[in-house]
């Protein structure tokens, strides 16, 4: 007889669908295909005329069309992030297998989270009350915008009256949605969840905002080789889109359903930096990933692949090696690290789950993706930080980290296959 309560007692929570749109690809298998083998998804921006922005290129999905996962009507009336992420949820729904009987709809959650929500909405809207007046706003701008919206439509398509909500947390957004998402599923409040994250603000405001705080890389002549964690020529992000959805829900529910059990989630920790609002300390990074390990209940030489949350930042990237070189000592030097963001670029809120799914995927293939355009890393780089190409694992668990603006923090830790 399989336990299906963890060490401490509390429901185990597992992964049984996972869905992705991705700059790299839209699909599972699109997706990570791409990404282990080293194809950048960067590229000059089209969905607006960069010129006299200091970035031009950005991480696009280029290979979406809203039309496939709804009607025309819903699409024009949901933000691109939204339709992101019925797109994705799709996607893991149709992998898990998963429906919602009524009788058991107040016990199934949607918890997927933005950080910027429809921004595109807003700036098209501006337009239009600047250049037409109030009452041509379109009446579907308020709900087209606002980041519950993604769970909320979610809910009403697949009849979960569970806890419906959105986490907002800046990069960390989603990450903190997979681990609340647990949370409802250990306390007994949930027996499934659907989560994850969404993003879609390559829009004037989104770049020439993040511009103006000189975050973004200005690589303009070599977009693909401009997201370079850990590389001493890094200058900043690049900017990504898309969504990550999973659907977790209780062993036990899985198993009675027969359900294909993917992963298992076995920690989760959150912390603030109390520190600065864009700037990382490394301290509350550590006592995250610390947190995530004790909530796991295992030692930190048991985890052999960490997906980072290296951005391609000066100050961040470093802080965040020397965050798991305290967390893991001497075993750090042991791990496989990488860096995702190098080929899709920062997806914000839709970060974190997108990269706990890559984890997963790592964990199942037994192959870490590689951090591409990490040529010659900085002083203090000094881990296996997987440099241009992908390299083979033997990893029961990995972790994924996601930092965000603010100092707000949050570690997923996953399980390889654990009946």
């Amino acid at each position: 007889m399989v336990d299906t309560t963890d060490s401490k007692g509390r429901r185990r929570a597992v992964i049984t669908g996972m869905g992705l749109v991705t700059p790299c690809g839209v699909g599972l298998e699109n997706a990570w295909s791409a990404i282990v083998g080293g194809k950048s998804g960067i590229g000059p921006i089209t969905q607006f005329d960069a010129a006299s922005y200091d970035t031009r290129f950005a991480g696009e999905v280029d290979d979406f069309d809203p039309k496939d996962w709804m009607d025309p009507k819903e699409a024009r009336r949901n933000d691109r992030f939204i339709q992101f992420a019925i797109a994705a949820c799709d996607m893991a729904v149709q992998q898990s297998g998963f429906k919602v009987d009524p009788s058991e709809a107040e016990r199934v959650g949607v918890i997927i989270g933005a950080g910027l929500g429809g921004l595109a909405t807003i700036e098209k809207n501006v337009h239009v009350i600047d250049e037409r007046g109030p009452k041509k706003i379109n009446p579907f701008f308020i709900p087209s915008l606002i980041v519950n919206l993604a769970p909320g439509q979610i809910s009403i398509r697949l009849g979960a009256k569970g806890p419906n909500w959105s986490p907002v947390s800046a990069c960390a957004t989603s990450a903190h949605a997979i681990g609340e998402a647990v949370e409802h599923i250990r306390r007994g409040t949930c027996d499934a969840v659907v989560t994850g994250g969404a993003e879609a603000t390559i829009t004037p405001l989104g770049i020439g905002g993040f511009n103006a705080m000189k975050a973004l890389s200005t690589r303009n002549d070599d977009p693909p080789a401009a997201s370079r964690p850990w590389d001493q020529d890094r200058d900043g992000f690049v900017m990504g889109e898309g969504a990550g959805v999973l659907i977790v829900e209780t062993l036990e529910r899985a198993q009675a359903r027969g359900a294909p059990i993917i992963a298992e989630v076995v920690g989760y920790g959150t912390t603030s930096d109390a520190y600065h609002i864009t700037a990382p300390d490394g301290v509350g990074a550590a006592r995250c990933m610390k947190m995530a390990l004790d909530d796991a209940g295992i030692a930190p030489s048991a985890v052999r692949y960490v997906n980072a949350h290296g951005t391609s930042t000066p100050v961040g990237d470093l802080k965040e090696i020397e965050a798991i070189k305290d967390v893991f000592g001497e075993h750090s030097a042991a791990m496989t690290v990488s860096s995702t963001k190098s080929m899709h670029g920062h997806m914000l809120g839709a970060a974190g789950a997108v990269e706990a799914i890559l984890t997963v995927k790592a964990l199942q293939t037994g192959t870490s993706p590689p951090t591409i355009n990490l040529h010659r890393p900085s002083e203090g780089c000094d881990l296996n930080l997987t440099p241009l190409v992908s390299q083979s694992i033997d990893a029961e668990y990995g972790l994924s980290n996601s930092f965000g603006f603010g100092g707000t923090n949050a570690s997923v830790l996953l399980r390889k296959l654990s009946r």
